[in-house]
């Protein structure tokens, strides 16, 4: 929309008070109200507290004013010097009460449009604001959006690899148990014994619930396999796997 189209159709909104409303409030009960919102705010709570002390200064003014002309009407037909002092003296306050009761209903004009202009104003700063705000949540989103994606590749990746040695610490024993037989790798479990055939959960804590590799797997991540390099992760297992046979050899 342009400019000047966007200005003219705010021009016909009517914006409730919003210093009055609590959810309006409540759009900075998170990180605050910022400098320009709060300096607006204190504009517009002068103005309304301006005009509440107007009406009750005009409630007052009327009142001594119909003392006054009372009282001038009972001595205008006295004409003793006391009497014809007090009248000048309640003309000359009454003249003065119009005088303010005058100022006051001027300034009291005045104040719905100033307050309505600043009430405006602070429309268009809470706007500013909030959109700046949806903006940045926004962005953070997508930011924890695509970091969550990556852990969760990374994590099903990492649920292979950790499948990948369990199933060859099966073998392996499976084969030691083969060639040596039970009892001498009884004798060697006990001198070595500090492996896990198994889930590693499960050696964690015995009296948990235990899981399948399938349903564990699908508690860890929602990503698709297609997601994962299972290739690469195969070639990182083989190579892994690799480096330990040469650390093996070196050693013998």
């Amino acid at each position: 929309m342009a400019e000047h189209d966007f200005q003219s159709a705010i021009a016909k909104i009517k914006v409730p008070m919003l210093i009055l409303d609590q959810k309006w409030h409540r759009l900075f009960a998170l990180g605050g109200k910022p400098d320009t919102v709060k300096d607006l705010e204190t504009k517009e709570n002068e103005l309304l507290k301006r005009d509440a002390e107007l009406k009750k200064e005009l409630k007052d003014l009327k009142k001594v004013k119909e003392s006054l002309m009372a009282s001038v009407m009972e001595n205008m037909e006295g004409t003793s010097d006391l009497v014809s002092k007090k009248l000048d003296d309640d003309k000359r306050l009454l003249e003065e009460c119009n005088e303010r009761i005058a100022a006051a209903e001027d300034e009291q004009k005045d104040l719905p449009a100033q307050t309505d202009e600043v009430n405006r104003e602070l429309m268009m700063a809470t706007m500013d604001f909030c959109y700046d705000k949806l903006r940045t949540n926004s962005s953070e989103a997508e930011e924890i959006t695509n970091w969550i994606k990556d852990i969760r590749v990374q994590l099903k990746k990492n649920v292979i690899r950790k499948h990948n040695r369990e199933i060859n610490n099966k073998e392996i024993y499976s084969y030691m148990h083969d060639v040596f037989g039970m009892e001498v790798l009884n004798l060697f479990d006990m001198q070595n014994g500090d492996f896990y055939i198994g889930i590693a959960d499960d050696k964690i804590d015995d009296a948990a619930p235990k899981k399948s590799t399938d349903a564990e797997v699908a508690d860890l991540s929602n990503v698709d396999l297609e997601d994962v390099d299972l290739e690469a992760v195969s070639k990182e297992t083989k190579e892994s796997n690799n480096s330990e046979d040469a650390t093996s050899d070196e050693s013998e």
